[in-house]
């Protein structure tokens, strides 16, 4: 059902997408729906995204191991590529609302960034939400680079050299450990970059969050709002790394890829992240992807723009080498 006043974005969106709609429809119906359990929205989603992730890059190694962090253990994934530059490394953070997604679901992803940057990708899988509220998430993904950072030598690891890559939720997660890190440690200049796709960083209402949204990509505003809800719960007063339009961007942020689709209901939070930062003189690259939806990086295997979207964030990183 459409709120009103929204576009028709079906009308706006490529052939390409159509037809990428048309196959989720026929995965799962209703896969983003928030008006289930949560329990049942993970399940739509992990069944979902499984067509998603068949296929792609094939790691040289992969190593899976659970680290012990500070709200239980971790599951972390390691991708390591057949031709590797460098010993950087790129923590991936998935999206999913806080609420859904895991190291499989993003598992593609991973492989594509990995090959695209020629750089082992290594993934999080930290709790999730309701059952593990914020700031749990922030705190688990800053443990996990100040982990990898001390056990650099035994992954083969360049603890100066650091990104943090995630979208939606992920993208958030990024750029809120970034600045957990930089306020509780002072400087974050080990991390070369961050790239950021389709992610909110704060904003509860926008002309884009009036315009799209809905059924098709599970981000009606009602929709965020039980994210949030999740999430946040009840009482939080220190939101700095949740709405991280209100930490301080103006210093202390590493150069970041912004990347959205013109019809996500997020994007003007990636218009606004990319203004604050370059009128403060921080290096910030923005890319729009025409006739796309919210999450469109889970569709390379029928979506051009998501192998295209992976490949402009490698460019960026390699450009900072």
């Amino acid at each position: 059902m459409m709120e009103k006043n929204k576009i028709d974005a079906y009308k706006r969106m490529t052939p390409d997408m159509l037809e990428t709609l048309a196959k989720q429809n026929e995965l799962v119906q209703e896969a983003f729906s928030t008006d289930v359990t949560f329990e049942q929205m993970r399940e739509n989603y992990n069944k979902e995204r499984q067509f998603w992730n068949e296929g792609g890059p094939e790691p040289n190694q992969t190593i899976d191991l659970e680290v012990e962090g500070p709200y239980g253990p971790i599951a972390v994934r390691f991708h390591y590529p057949k031709r590797r530059i460098g010993k950087g490394a790129i923590v991936y953070i998935h999206g999913g609302g806080f609420v859904v997604g895991n190291l499989d679901t993003h598992s593609k992803i991973m492989r594509l960034l990995m090959e695209e940057t020629e750089s082992v990708v290594i993934g999080i899988d930290y709790h999730l939400a309701p059952e593990y509220k914020y700031p749990t998430q922030v705190e688990e993904c800053a443990f996990l680079v100040e982990w990898l950072r001390e056990h650099s030598e035994e992954y083969e690891i360049d603890p100066n050299d650091i990104v943090l890559a995630g979208d939606s939720g992920g993208a958030n997660l990024s750029l809120a450990t970034s600045l957990y890190l930089r306020d509780k440690r002072d400087e974050v200049s080990y991390i070369r970059c961050l790239l950021l796709y389709y992610g909110g960083y704060g904003l509860t209402d926008s002309k884009s969050m009036r315009l799209f949204g809905g059924d098709y990509d599970g981000l009606s505003r009602k929709d965020l709002q039980a994210y949030s809800n999740m999430y946040i719960g009840e009482g939080k007063t220190d939101l700095r790394y949740y709405d991280c339009f209100s930490n301080d961007l103006t210093k202390g942020v590493p150069p970041c890829y912004i990347a959205y689709g013109d019809l996500d209901p997020l994007q003007d939070d990636s218009k606004l992240l990319y203004e604050i930062l370059t009128y403060n003189n921080i290096k910030a690259e923005l890319e729009e992807f025409q006739g796309v939806i919210h999450a469109f990086l889970h569709h390379s295997r029928i979506l051009p723009d998501s192998v295209e979207a992976i490949r402009k964030g490698a460019q960026f990183f390699k450009s900072l080498a």
